[in-house]
């Protein structure tokens, strides 16, 4: 007897939204915990700084049977002076990465929430690896940066691309995608 391997279930409904609840933003902290220090190394226990005193956490939760089952997906974003704000700290859980519009619409809800809270300019430093993607998604590199030993990219988004968004959520997306 043959037996196949076991693939993993991945929902194919997925929420992005700015976290309402305590666990949302309890498992987005363990999210970036295990992507940036666990697989990652850039950091020994915790990324976790003074900015998520104040920052917005916005989450891609995955669902299973019309409810939110995990986080998915998280990014932060704040601002430090009227009308300038940052996006920082995305991840996204290991299982997902595949399903590439996972991180365009965190970044999409990210900026386009920061426009409806009077953003006018939005900027992140990037993994250099991401730079394509957020080319892609109508970004500009201004220079290269080494942050953490591992190469970034400071970016700034064209706002042009990202409407005002003030529902601090994105229509539910579903992938057609069932399994990695």
């Amino acid at each position: 007897m043959i037996l196949e391997p076991v693939v993993p279930f991945r929902s194919c409904e997925y929420a992005v939204k700015l976290t309402t609840e305590a666990w949302e933003y309890q498992a987005a902290r363990e999210l970036r915990r295990q992507v940036f220090c666990a697989e990652q190394g850039l950091f020994t226990a915790d990324d976790g700084d003074a900015l998520d005193r104040h920052a917005l956490t916005v989450v891609a939760l995955a669902y299973v049977a019309g409810g939110p089952d995990e986080v998915v997906g998280t990014v932060r974003i704040h601002s430090d002076r009227p009308g300038i704000w940052y996006g920082s700290r995305l991840a996204v859980a290991r299982g997902y990465r595949r399903d590439a519009h996972l991180g365009s619409a965190l970044i999409r809800l990210a900026v386009g929430g920061a426009r409806a809270r009077g953003c006018d300019s939005f900027f992140a430093r990037v993994q250099a690896v991401n730079e394509p993607l957020f080319q892609r998604l109508h970004w500009r590199t201004l220079r290269h940066l080494d942050l953490h030993g591992l190469q970034h990219v400071l970016m700034r988004a064209e706002l042009d691309h990202y409407p005002p968004l003030a529902e601090d959520r994105l229509p539910l997306l579903t992938t057609g995608r069932r399994a990695s």
